[in-house]
């Protein structure tokens, strides 16, 4: 078993601390739902949306994707954002129908990279 010195717990209390403050940084400037919304006639719906990773707009806000932007690749989603290519978990595909009718992420901005939490496919017309 591994132990560390006052100053290693110190450390890495301090690292986490600073990741957990950024990340929550992060998502407080991606974030969008100030209000300008509350009468669209699908807010209910978005705000019910759930993958199996959890709820899609509690934690993130969705974003529209053109449809050069996502594809179906090697049986599995993908999406491009910030100009890469990023796999979409399995569990995070919605499977209700889509009533915005145009392909859906909600994107997890952290530390270490971009994770989806939601992806919602379009109808790729």
């Amino acid at each position: 078993m591994v132990r560390l010195k006052p100053r290693g717990v110190g450390a890495l209390f301090v690292l986490l601390l600073v990741l957990g403050t950024q990340t929550a940084a992060v998502r407080s400037t991606f974030a969008r739902d100030d209000g300008r919304y509350a009468d669209s006639p699908l807010k209910p719906w978005f705000d019910s949306l759930r993958s199996h990773l959890g709820p899609c707009c509690s934690d993130a806000d969705g974003v529209a994707v053109a449809d050069p932007d996502w594809e179906s690749h090697q049986g599995h989603y993908r999406v491009r954002l910030d100009g890469q290519w990023i796999e979409v978990p399995d569990d995070a595909v919605i499977t209700e129908p889509n009533r915005a009718g145009r392909t859906m992420v909600w994107p997890v901005r952290t530390a270490f990279g971009i994770a989806i939490r939601c992806f919602m496919p379009g109808s790729m017309i």
